[in-house]
């Protein structure tokens, strides 16, 4: 059976009179668009969710937080959307996001910065800060957002909300407007693991129409099902690099006792080591720069709006100008080239790190997000933030933050990274942290 989901007038215009102090929405779908003909009883029916604007839904703006495609109406669904109508997903809204995903902090939309609901003082964390922060605000029940570096768990982590990014092809990415095809993964945010999981029941799956998407057996996707808060026998383990990466010491502290938890909860704490972490943020950022620089050339003026270059913002065109430089044949080998063996290293790193465990945990950020309107004269002071969460997108594998508490009144997540294709077991040990605090 089909239906028109109509939410009562007085319930959006109560949510869009919310969000003009918090900005998490660039589009609240007010004509009820997206909630057209939808199928009734899905495992979704009657919750709402939130889209990052860089996700397209048919008849509404997708817009990527860019003036470069303020006119851009989805034409199609992408297919996590499909997955979530045909689901009974109840469709609010594009969310806000850091122009073309560019941004660590949800200040750099075209539309204007997001706001923290759960820290209105403080930065939500980019770049999903409008997914995100509907969640926290409670004008949604679950969003979805994307992951290039940790743009799903940093602003989770800052809003105090579960975000997890999937294994790379879990989730396709048809439908997306990339930042960079290689790290990019649509995943869920939620306020508990639970509803995340149910969320990724919906979303995952082989997808053709995405190359990049990963044939598995049906197992792999009954997450909610198999959810096990039970941690007896699960090795989790702790990298000496995180302390030593970790500039705030409330975070540290902070970090400690979710690891002291992870104990009792019945979880054996393993020390490993991760001797290239330093190299992971430059790393990471001259490979994201090539492939953005490269996925920005369909935006001339002529197919899709404006001609990126002039009217896009500083960061967006920061990273423009670098691509551009380090894809030049005479310097490809100086800096692409090695950015590519240093990410070999880091998986290998990584693989190293995780054998003979099942998860490592640490922190989602070093530092606490700065205050609202702080201006950053360095950029790499904003790049900063990225520097535990780029690992899990540089080497493909499962990855999400839980809320661990607060640092200065501002919440703080606690990561949890495993091996490809155990994204449940990632979601389980999330699960049964969240259970014992």
């Amino acid at each position: 059976m089909l239906k028109t989901y109509r939410m009562e007038r007085w319930e959006i215009d109560e949510i869009k009179e919310r969000d003009e102090d918090i900005n998490s929405f660039i589009v609240i779908d007010r004509n009820g668009i997206a909630r057209r003909n939808l199928k009734k009883g899905g495992r979704l029916d009657g919750l709402t969710v939130g889209i990052k604007s860089n996700i397209c839904v048919h008849g509404l703006l997708t817009s990527a937080g860019s003036k470069t495609l303020e006119n851009y109406i989805a034409p199609y669904d992408a297919t996590v959307v499909e997955r979530i109508k045909e689901n009974s997903g109840v469709i609010l809204g594009m969310c806000n996001m850091d122009e073309f995903a560019c941004g660590s902090s949800g200040e750099t939309s075209y539309y204007g910065a997001t706001k923290n609901p759960s820290a209105p003082e403080n930065i939500p964390g980019g770049s999903s800060s409008g997914p995100a922060a509907a969640v926290a605000a409670g004008f949604v029940d679950v969003a979805i957002g994307s992951d290039t570096g940790g743009s799903i768990r940093n602003p989770a982590s800052h809003c105090g909300v579960v975000g997890f990014k999937p294994t790379y092809g879990m989730v396709s990415r048809y439908g997306l407007i990339d930042l960079a095809m290689s790290l990019d993964q649509i995943g869920p945010i939620a306020k508990d693991v639970k509803k995340a999981a149910l969320l990724m029941d919906v979303i995952a799956g082989h997808d053709p129409r995405d190359e990049t998407s990963l044939r598995l057996d049906k197992k792999f996707y009954s997450f909610s099902k198999n959810l096990d808060k039970n941690l007896k026998g699960i090795k989790v383990g702790y990298a000496d690099e995180f302390d030593e990466l970790i500039s705030d010491k409330g975070i540290k502290n902070l970090i400690h006792n979710a690891i002291d938890n992870l104990t009792s909860a019945g979880a054996e704490i393993v020390d490993v080591n991760l001797t290239n972490l330093e190299i992971a943020l430059p790393t990471y950022y001259l490979n994201m720069y090539v492939e953005f620089f490269s996925a920005t050339r369909k935006y001339d003026g002529r197919r899709y709006g404006h001609r990126i270059e002039k009217v896009c913002g500083e960061e967006v065109l920061r990273r423009i100008l670098l691509g551009s430089y380090i894809s030049q044949k005479e310097y490809s080998g100086r800096y692409y080239r090695k950015a590519l063996q240093a990410r070999s290293v880091i998986r290998k790193d990584l693989s190293l790190a995780l054998d003979g465990i099942d998860v490592l945990a640490g922190p989602v950020v070093p530092k606490l997000p700065h205050k609202f309107g702080t201006k950053i004269e360095d950029p790499r002071t904003m790049y900063a933030y990225d520097i535990f969460t780029v690992i899990a997108n540089l080497a493909g594998i499962p990855a999400g933050s839980v809320p661990a508490g607060r640092v200065d009144g501002i919440p703080t997540g606690l990561q949890i990274i495993g091996k490809a294709l155990d994204d449940q077991k990632v979601m389980n040990v999330m699960y049964g942290f969240e259970q014992e605090i």
